[in-house]
């Protein structure tokens, strides 16, 4: 067994939108402003929010991600499921296909996407040099060990690597919650033998 350590990374609610969504909720040519850079490079959080609608209930003011994307995908936890009456998969980001849709109603009109809801896949993001390092690679599954009151081991935790990308954790509010992890805590990789 080998060990290593990361630090935790939080994800909220969000949504990344296509051009042509956020065109249409926010006006044609439209351009996210930043509000605070994240971790992984490249990626910010937006001053704009939308309402996200479901069967159920609205959440309002979601943030969201840029920059945009082919795709627009709604990541929530299993909590805002249960809020917006919807039944999203545990999926990798991006891969949307046979998730449910969802309406956004942004400040200039509202759309109904036919997919894009989805939980997040705990991960952890890497370079390919801390991949050689520890002796992983891309999409290679680990288990994670958090110490502490709430001590647990996260299973499942897909790897992710990129010469883009910072070294991190990714969790769900509702997975840091359990666990009593905020950013920077560190959990251990503990790498699975076949």
């Amino acid at each position: 067994m080998s060990l290593y350590e990361v630090p935790v990374g939080v994800s909220n609610r969000h949504l990344h939108l296509s051009r042509a969504d956020l065109d249409t909720l926010f006006g044609e040519g439209y351009e996210l402003t930043v509000r605070k850079d994240l971790s992984q490079r490249g990626q910010y959080a937006s001053e704009e929010t939308v309402d996200v609608v479901g069967p159920k209930g609205t959440i309002s003011r979601v943030r969201v991600l840029g920059p945009v994307r082919k795709r627009t995908q709604v990541e929530i936890s299993r909590t805002d499921s249960f809020k917006l009456g919807v039944q999203p998969p545990v999926r990798d980001s991006g891969d949307l296909d046979g998730s449910p849709g969802i309406k956004l109603i942004g400040p200039k009109a509202e759309i109904t996407i036919p997919v894009g809801v989805i939980v997040a896949k705990r991960h952890i993001h890497m370079t390919p040099e801390e991949a050689e390092r520890i002796g992983l690679k891309d999409k290679d599954i680990v288990m994670t060990k958090v110490n502490g009151a709430r001590a647990l081991i996260f299973d499942e935790v897909l790897v992710r690597v990129d010469d883009s990308y910072t070294w991190e954790f990714h969790i769900d509010t509702d997975e840091a919650n359990a666990a009593c992890l905020g950013n920077g805590d560190l959990v251990t990789i503990i790498k699975k033998v076949e």
